[in-house]
This record gives structure tokens, sequence and C-alpha cells, in this order.
């Protein structure tokens, strides 16, 4: 039985369009740029401003004596008054982003962030108002589902939610409903207007800044915060910002119908299996464990993330072995970002730009770097940069297309640089935000050095593309090892081109213990 399910590329992005009226008569005759927002708190004049960024959050269940995410948040509220907003990369939710545990698992975590959140427990979960502004992408975990006889089974009988305890420890009765808990929770959900005049009065209440593509919506910190779409773009302080859906553009290459290809497909077969047995050996474990002992509670807690990880490995091989045709990308966020690039270069005012999404198309955390779905957020994103420094020409100057790539999905932190990649993602500044709640995992074994494989005329050619700068991830074993969890805070300084210093924030899990763990900031 599948435990967990995922909706197709295009169910995805249909349903996303449902939800915010995709074009609507009534946007369109209004002029309203549905991916654009402008946040209203006063201050996005200054040139000088601070944010910070978290991922990979949404967890407390598993945790019965500690909660990591929350610590984390108590990390980030010293610093609430100094930063404009938090950028969040995605996985807001686990296991299966069901809107039930958003009360313990978001908004109880970063209740001083949020309007009433002195009541936690009185916000309903699509209802909240930010004090600070919280201004996620989704994540995969933001978009799975829970197939119906699981939900029948393990809602209804005590003994076998105890028997796959290590998968419903967050799932309950509900998945997200093909991202609509995600798209309730922080979307403008026009769908729920029934009436065209009610449709219409809440566009001329919201919809009122003006852009250079027309007139947007005015997120207005504790009055009104909401989204216009899965993927979206602001100014703020003369930087631009691109948030986007890497859910839709993550799917593998299929694999060739070539000798080459046969014997990929073999082994991602046998490496299916072996990972199965091995999971099974892994649950056999875990029955014979008490979560009542809190020795053997934290033994299950490291079992339950292997097996977490290892479900992230088997469907990262069945995207692979399910692709015999041209994957669905969404072309239509990718050309979007495209023009939105160039238009930005264009812009005199633009002194800067970030892009943030959920999958990194650079890591070094041990189960991440070898997954299709990283060559595949790669690939496309050269794509992109491809196309805008044709278009743009010498007008970079030779500066990167963008400053700074924000990430999450890997559960670490991490800062990177490309090197020369060939391809408009050289020399690139990358932080890969995914240690804020979520156990965190080691650094592979191959190091701090990224190498690609390129074909070309010649054949295959084995060359560095990135290094990895700071990695901050699990380390250590057995009592010595340590748990960090982590956000960081970044300054944006004066001038042209912006200048970015990054302030990592760390509290460490060491026996029973937390610990602060100061690391020095850097700039970018």
């Amino acid at each position: 039985m599948k435990f967990i399910s995922e909706p197709s590329i295009p169910v995805k992005i249909q349903k996303m369009k449902e939800r915010v009226r995709w074009r609507n008569a009534s946007i369109v005759s209004r002029g309203i740029d549905q991916t654009c927002m402008a946040i209203d708190d006063r201050n996005s004049d200054n040139p000088e401003f601070s944010f910070m960024v978290i991922g990979d959050s949404g967890s407390s269940a598993s945790y019965r004596q500690h909660n990591p995410q929350r610590k984390v948040a108590e990390l980030m509220l010293p610093h609430r008054e100094e930063c404009s907003f938090v950028l969040h990369t995605g996985d807001v939710i686990y296991i299966v982003g069901s809107h039930e545990y958003y009360p313990q698992n978001f908004i109880e975590p970063y209740r001083e962030f949020i309007v009433g959140g002195v009541n936690p427990k009185l916000i309903p979960y699509d209802r909240m108002v930010f004090k600070t502004p919280i201004l996620p992408v989704l994540g995969n975990h933001d978009y799975y589902d829970v197939p119906l006889m699981y939900r029948l089974l393990a809602g209804s009988t005590l003994p076998l939610r105890r028997l796959f305890r290590y998968k419903d420890i967050e799932i309950g009765w509900h998945g997200s409903y093909q991202g609509d808990a995600y798209a309730r929770a922080f979307l403008d959900y026009l769908k729920a207007f029934h009436s065209k005049q009610e449709l219409e009065f809440h566009l001329d209440e919201h919809y009122t800044a003006k852009t250079d593509t027309g007139r947007c919506l005015r997120y207005e910190p504790g009055r009104f915060t909401r989204l216009p779409n899965r993927y979206y773009t602001f100014r703020y302080g003369g930087i631009d910002f691109f948030a986007l859906d890497s859910n839709t553009f993550n799917e593998p290459s299929p694999l060739p119908a070539t000798k080459e290809g046969e014997s990929s497909r073999r082994q991602l077969e046998k490496r299916r299996h072996e990972i199965e047995e091995e999971e099974m050996q892994i649950l056999e474990v875990c029955d014979r464990l008490n979560p009542d002992n809190p020795e053997e509670a934290e033994k299950l807690d490291a079992l339950k993330a292997k097996l977490y990880q290892i479900d992230e490995v088997k469907i990262d091989i069945e995207k692979q072995l399910a692709s015999h045709h041209e994957p669905a990308t969404d072309f239509e966020q990718l050309e979007w970002l495209k023009h939105r690039l160039i238009e930005s270069w264009h812009t005199q005012e633009v002194r800067g730009r970030v892009i943030y999404f959920h999958h990194p198309p650079y890591v070094t955390e041990a189960s991440k770097w070898h997954q299709a779905q990283t060559l595949a957020v790669r690939r496309r994103l050269r794509w992109v940069f491809d196309g805008v420094a044709q278009t743009l020409g010498s007008l970079t100057q030779g500066r990167a297309i963008v400053d700074l790539i924000l990430n999450g999905h890997a559960h670490c932190l991490e800062y990177l640089r490309t090197t020369d990649t060939g391809h408009a993602d050289s020399h690139l500044n990358c932080i890969v935000c995914g240690g804020s709640g979520r156990r965190p995992r080691r650094r592979r074994r191959e190091g701090s050095e990224l190498m690609e494989t390129f074909e070309d005329v010649t054949g295959s050619l084995n060359r560095k593309v990135a290094d990895s700068l700071l990695f901050v991830g699990r380390h250590g074993y057995d009592v010595l090892k340590r748990l960090p969890y982590s956000s960081v805070r970044i300054d944006v300084k004066d001038g042209c081109p912006a200048k970015f210093v990054v302030t990592p924030l760390v509290i460490e899990r060491f026996q029973g213990e937390w610990y602060n763990r100061e690391l020095k900031p850097f700039e970018i």
C-alpha cells in the first residue's frame, strides 16, 4: 500500500489556478497582475533592511519532550523587530500538508509573528494575519496526500495506527488535498467568493497597489496578509524577490531507450528493492521500541528519520522509473521568471535580485545531490538563466543573473558558490536553509566539491560546478551525536550592487540539552 501520494504536475497547476481564479474576467478587466504584490509596511523604500529565512520547519508531533521548530522560532524572536519579513523555503507542514496540523506545527511555534498569537488555539489556519510577514513557497510535503484506504485504516483502528506509527505520526485523517490546505492558509483564496459582486468588492479593496505590470495585491502586515499566487514577485528596498513553485518543474527527464538507459532502469529497480528490505528491517526494530521510554524514544525518533529519508529516495526512484516521455514541465512559470528577470535588469532602481524556491539545484546533503529531481531543477533553472543572459548581453557587466538563491528540501544549513559551469548559473551564491524543524541530515561522504558530468561531441566530461563553503547538519554518532537546527538573518546594505550579510542562527541538541551555536556572519 502506498502511504503517500503526489498529484501530477498538470493537476498541481490547474488546482492552484482555480483557487486564485487565474485570469478571471473581473481580474483581467482591472489590469491586475496576479503574480505580483507590494508589501505596504512604510519601510519598503529603505535601501537598508533585514529579513530572515527558514525552511522545512513544519514538524512538532514526533517530539515528545522538545520542539526544535519552537527553539528556532525563539532564536528568531530577538531579530523580529529589526526584520521586515521572513522567507519560508517550503515544507510548511509535515508529513502531508494536512490542515489539522497547522495549529500545532505552524501557528503555535510562530505565535509571536501572528495577530492574536497570545491565544494561538483560537486562530483558524485559514484566517492567519501576520504582524511580521511570513512569505512561503510550496514544498513537496505541502502537496502530498494520503490514499483513502490508508486514512480509513490508520484513522479508525488504534492497532494499525501503532503498527504504522512512523508514517502516521503527523498524518492523521487528511492530506493536503492537492495543496488546498496551503492555499487556504497563505494564498488569496478567491475561489471562496461565490458571487461576482463579492469578488469585485474584494479586488477593489485589496488589489490597489501599482506596479510596472499593472495593479497588484497590497500586502498589509497586521491587516491583510495574503499571497497572490503559488509563484510571485515583490520589490523591497530596491531588491526584486522572486518566489517559485519548484514542484512543477522538478520532474526527471525520461531514461533513454538505449542499452545505457535499460541498465540505469535495472540499477534503479535493484536500489528500490534494497531500500525496501532496509525499510522492513527498520520497521521490525521500531516495533520493539517503547516510545514512552525516553532512551528508546530517542532511538525511535532517529529510526523514523531514517525511514522518512528512505521514503524520499523511493519517491525519486519512482519518478525516474515512471518517466517514459518528456516530463510535464511548467514552462508558463519558467517563461514568466525569464521575462521578469529581464525586466528587472532593465529597471534602473533595482539593485539586486533574490530567488527562493524549495528544491535546491546545488547541495551536499547526503540524500539530495544524486536525486534526479535536483538535476531536473538545475537544468531548468539553467535554461531560464541562459535565456536571460542571451537577451541581456553585456548589460550585466559580469555580474551573476541573480545575487542570491535560497532553497530548502535538504535538512541542513549550507552556503555554496557555483564555479564556471559553462552556463549563466556561474558564480552564484546559494543558501540552503532547510534545517528549521525537521530532523537534520548529514553531508554526503564525497565532501564539499560538487562535480557534474557534461556530455558533448567528444564524450563525457566530469568537472567541478560548485563549492560548499559552509555546512551545518547532523554530525557525530551515538552519545556524541549533535543535531543542529537553523535559520538565517540576512542584512541588505545600501549601494549598487547590494551587499548581503548573512548571519546563521543555530541551536544544537546534544545529549538531551540545547546549546546556542555561534557562527560568524559572512558577506556575499
